[in-house]
């Protein structure tokens, strides 16, 4: 996964404005403590941070 592919995921589960915006106020443990974009700045993987997104918002299999 690119991270045109994770932003497009959260734009289309957030909506474009507030994704950004849950993406950087959002702390998700399973990241150790950081935001979505914390962990992408630091070089987790997008697939990675997706798949924790996913989990943090309870979206169904069908996001994966």
């Amino acid at each position: 996964m690119r991270h045109t592919e994770f932003w497009a995921l959260m734009d289309q589960v957030l909506g474009e404005a507030y994704s950004r915006s849950w993406a950087d106020l959002t702390v998700i443990g399973e990241l150790d403590g950081r935001t979505a974009r914390q962990a992408l700045a630091d070089g987790e993987p997008p697939k990675r941070v997706w798949a924790a997104v996913r989990r943090q918002l309870e979206l169904p299999e069908t996001y994966r």
